[in-house]
């Protein structure tokens, strides 16, 4: 097995396994099945960005448990496709969809191979939060998903700033720079029990536990979409995250989202890329 196949195969036991936690952590699921008419935290900010998704088709890569996938369903798409290379995130986001009484259409694959996987050409290619860090390529990246849309078609990307994954784990003497900005061949290598999401007590560590990850400067990402073809509409950075890292260091504000208590203007946490084919 290769290096690639081996880190992205290391990636895909290590999902499978969070996609346990990651229901057990709650992750807005609830709400979503109570209330017909939901849609999630993450998506709701950003939906007036899509016009009307009445009778459009939308694909959403990188799509994990499909809690935002859900809402495209609800807001009235005419076709929706939630790609993922966790087959058992999918298979959580099947239940999911049916306990929510959408439609979505699931497929197992690597973005990579995502045009091979599905089939036709979309209106709309969304994917939002934690994505690109788990993608080493994202020339071939950036290809693929302008080979989904079709003419005219709109494409958003929601993620975490490079520069806010350059920061260290240990932030108890401050905000300091140990991970590189510009991408590597090589990924960062990371061994652990538990994902992000906090989690109820007597959770299950995660069985495999090792999981390699890129950072792409956001130069290397906005030129890689220039040249397979998309035009930029909207670049922005801002200063809140939809997750914290450091608890000792951030304040959730009224609108859920997390900001630097102290300074918040100092890092940029999250940017937004709207394009068209």
């Amino acid at each position: 097995m290769s290096s690639v196949s081996q880190w992205f195969a290391d990636n895909q036991s290590n999902w499978n396994d969070r996609a346990a936690q990651h229901e057990a952590a709650g992750y807005g699921i609830a709400e979503l099945v109570a209330n017909p008419d939901a849609v999630s935290s993450e998506l709701a900010p950003d939906l007036p960005r899509f016009g009307s998704l009445t009778g459009r088709d939308v694909l959403h890569l990188q799509c994990h448990l499909g809690t935002d996938t859900v809402g495209f369903a609800r807001r009235g798409a005419r076709r929706v496709v939630g790609l993922d290379l966790s087959d058992e995130s999918l298979r959580r986001a099947e239940q999911i969809t049916r306990a929510c009484g959408v439609q979505v259409e699931y497929v197992q694959a690597n973005v990579y191979d995502a045009r091979e996987a599905v089939r036709g050409q979309f209106d709309l290619v969304y994917t939002s939060l934690g994505v690109l860090c788990w993608l080493p390529d994202v020339d071939r990246w950036a290809q693929v998903v302008a080979s989904l849309l079709r003419p005219g078609g709109q494409f958003f990307i929601r993620d975490d700033h490079p520069m806010f994954m350059t920061v260290g784990e240990d932030v108890s003497q401050g905000l300091k720079i140990e991970l590189p900005y510009f991408q590597r061949e090589q990924p960062c290598t990371w061994e652990s029990e538990y994902s992000y999401m906090p989690v109820p007590e007597g959770t299950p560590p995660l069985t495999h536990r090792r999981n390699h990850q890129w950072n792409h400067s956001l130069s290397e990402i906005v030129t890689a979409l220039i040249r397979a073809g998309l035009v930029i509409d909207v670049l922005e950075e801002s200063t809140w995250s939809h997750w914290c890292p450091w608890p000792e260091l951030m304040v959730r504000e009224a609108d859920g989202r997390w900001r630097l208590r102290d300074n918040p203007d100092r890092l940029p946490l999250e940017f937004v890329i709207e394009a068209h084919r």
